[in-house]
C-alpha cells in the first residue's frame, strides 16, 4: 500500500497533538482503546491491515505506575501481537535504548542477552518485559523490535518532560542566551559531559522505511547512531545554529530521577548494518542545525 493508506490509532486528547497529523494523508483515525476493543470483539477486523507500527506508548521515565505501565506498554502490545500473528499481518514495534539500564551489560542487540538487562526505571521494565515475551514465545523470527535511543526532532512537543532537551531548552537560547543542562552526580562525568546516542528523527524515519519494506526482516534491532556524545555538545550545536556565543548554566537533577539517570548510553549499530542498511545517519550539530533552523526558529515548527 501507498504510504497515504494509513490508520492512525492513538489518544488525541491534549496538548495540540491532533497538529502532528494536520499536513498527513492518512484514511482515517480512531482511539487507542476503541482500536483494541475491536480487535478483542472482531479478530477480521480491518482485514486489510498489511503492517502495525506499533510506536505509542506512556515514555515517562519519571512514572513509577508499574500496573498502569503494564497495562499500557506491556500488555496491549502483547494483544495487539497476538492479533498479527493469527492474521499474519507484519508487526513492527518500539523497544528502547532504556532496557539497558546503566550499560553494565553492554548496547548490543542480541536477544541471547535479554534476561541480562535491567532496565533503571519502570517505562524501561515496561518496554523489556515485552522484549522478553516475544523471545520466551520465539517470535523473533515473525516480529521486529526497534530499540530506538534518544530520537529527537520535529512533532514531539506535545510530549511534555519527556521532549528531547533541545525542545526544552530552545526558548532559553533564543531569548535569553543560556542553555540550562543538569549537575553530574557520578564520578567520572563532570557535568554536562554525561553521553546520549542522539539520533534525528528523519533518520530514524528512514530506517522504519527500510524495515517496511524489507519483509524478510525479523529480530531486535538498535537504533542510534552509534555514537554517544556528551549534553555540552548538544548546546555548543544550538549555540552555533542561532549564531550565539556558549552560556551553560548547570542545575540540580531532580532527587527522583538521580537512581533512575542513564549517564551513557551508545548503541551497537553492526546488526542493522549487515542487515544491507547503507544509508547512514546525520551528524550531531546538522540535525540540530536542521531542527532547529527549520523548524523551531520558524512561526509553524510542525514537520
Amino acid at each position: 500500500c501507498g504510504l497515504d493508506n494509513i490508520l492512525i490509532v492513538d489518544k488525541m486528547r491534549e496538548n495540540g497533538k491532533e497538529k502532528n497529523i494536520e499536513r498527513k494523508k492518512f484514511i482515517d483515525l480512531i482511539d487507542k482503546q476503541e482500536f483494541i476493543n475491536k480487535v478483542r470483539s472482531k479478530p477480521s477486523y480491518y482485514q486489510d491491515i498489511r503492517t502495525i507500527f506499533h510506536i505509542g506508548a506512556c515514555s515517562s521515565t519519571l512514572n513509577l505506575d508499574e500496573e498502569y505501565l503494564k497495562k499500557n506498554n506491556t500488555d496491549y502490545s502483547i494483544e495487539l501481537a497476538k492479533w498479527c500473528i493469527e492474521r499474519d499481518t507484519r508487526y513492527i514495534y518500539a523497544s528502547s535504548g532504556a532496557t539497558y539500564g546503566d550499560g553494565g551489560q553492554g548496547f548490543i542487540d542480541n536477544i541471547n542477552e535479554l534476561e541480562n538487562l535491567k532496565p533503571l526505571n519502570p517505562y524501561g521494565q515496561s518496554k523489556h518485559d515485552f522484549d522478553l515475551w516475544v523471545k520466551e514465545n520465539k517470535l523473533f523470527d515473525r516480529l521486529l523490535g526497534i530499540k530506538f535511543f534518544n530520537v529527537f526532532g520535529p512533532n514531539e512537543y506535545h510530549k511534555g518532560d519527556m521532549r528531547s532537551v533541545i525542545h526544552k531548552a530552545f526558548p532559553g537560547v533564543r531569548d535569553e542566551g543560556v542553555m540550562k543542562l543538569f549537575k553530574s552526580y557520578k564520578e567520572g562525568y563532570k557535568d554536562g559531559e554525561q553521553k546520549r546516542d542522539f539520533i534525528y528523527i528523519k533518520d530514524a524515519l528512514e530506517v522504519m522505511m527500510f524495515f517496511l519494506e524489507r519483509k524478510d526482516i525479523g529480530g531486535l534491532f538498535n537504533l542510534g547512531r552509534g555514537q554517544a556524545e556528551t549534553w555540552n555538545a548538544v548546546a555548543e550545536a544550538m549555540f552555533k545554529a542561532l549564531d550565539k556565543p556558549v552560556n551553560i548554566e548547570y542545575i540540580d537533577m531532580p532527587d527522583e530521577l538521580r537512581p533512575r539517570y542513564q549517564y551513557l548510553t551508545e548503541a551497537d549499530m553492526s546488526k542493522l548494518q549487515n542487515s544491507g542498511y547503507d544509508k547512514g545517519f546525520t551528524s550531531l550539530e546538522e540535525s540540530i542545525k536542521d531542527y532547529v533552523v527549520n523548524y523551531l526558529n520558524k512561526d509553524n515548527p510542525y514537520y
